[in-house]
């Protein structure tokens, strides 16, 4: 049985189903995870936070950050995570920044429950699954969900993005 997460508590008092699953959390290549789950590499989700400098979202000035959730066998493609967030160009955050940013550390980062709402986009290959897989906001724990039910949590919209 998997510890109860922040994630876990806040998808429990909005009333959403999920499912717990661990890890050995010095696993970290989001294949390798996906095969400790035993679960196919598409279902299985990494949360990636970026931002753009200047775009449109951020009123053109200063930085917007926007996150991203895609299968761990894909690459983000950053032009179409641009275009999905409607800002000219994207990058990835540096890693020392996610941890302030976010309350998640690297390998643990959940597109649920961040310090603050950010924009969100979930690949679309996500539609085709009844369950994906996403981080339960620490390393060596998951939660599967309905991948409707995560979008609708977070706010998010599905894009293509890799």
């Amino acid at each position: 049985m998997a510890q109860t997460t922040n994630v876990m508590r806040l998808l429990t008092a909005a009333g959403l189903p999920f499912s717990t699953h661990s890890y050995d959390p010095s696993t970290t290549d989001g294949m390798l995870v996906a095969a400790a789950l035993g679960e196919n590499p598409e279902q299985v989700f990494k949360t990636l936070v970026t931002e753009a400098d200047g775009g449109v979202g951020s009123g053109g000035h200063g930085s917007t950050h926007f996150v991203f959730v895609v299968p761990v066998n894909c690459s983000l493609d950053l032009k179409k995570a641009a275009r999905a967030a409607g800002v000219k160009s994207i990058q990835m955050i540096k890693q020392k920044e996610l941890l302030p940013l976010t309350g998640y550390i690297h390998g643990g980062c959940s597109p649920v429950g961040m310090k603050k709402p950010f924009k969100t986009f979930i690949e679309e290959s996500a539609t085709l699954y009844e369950t994906i897989f996403v981080s339960a906001g620490q390393v060596g724990h998951q939660i599967g969900i309905n991948p409707l039910d995560l979008k609708e949590y977070v706010g998010a919209d599905f894009a293509d993005l890799v």
